[in-house]
């Protein structure tokens, strides 16, 4: 069971709402852009490269040498990876098979 189920509330729900609205990468850009600082983007994308090479099979050195992030990070999203709601997968899934 997704833990932020738990959180739901209408804010949250307005901002998913807002992401499904997007139609192209440039519209993601022109959303995320105002939404986010650099930081926090770059942050969020590398989340999502980490998830990517964890499930490849990367060990956290090797993504440690190939991506400036720390050990708890990868922890972090090894975590949800292996426990968490799917949600990674599922992205990673569909990247990879943009048929579904």
């Amino acid at each position: 069971m997704p833990r932020i189920r738990n959180d739901r509330n209408d804010s949250i729900d307005q901002l998913f709402r807002a992401i499904l609205s997007l139609q192209n990468l440039d519209e993601c850009y022109r959303f995320f852009g105002d939404l986010f600082t650099v930081q926090e983007l770059s942050a969020f994308a590398q989340r999502l490269q980490v998830a990517r090479m964890l499930s490849e099979g990367m060990t956290y050195e090797i993504i440690r040498g190939e991506i400036a992030t720390s050990s708890s990070t990868i922890t972090r999203v090894n975590t949800e990876l292996r426990y968490g709601s799917g949600g990674y997968q599922m992205v990673l899934d569909r990247l990879r098979d943009p048929t579904e």
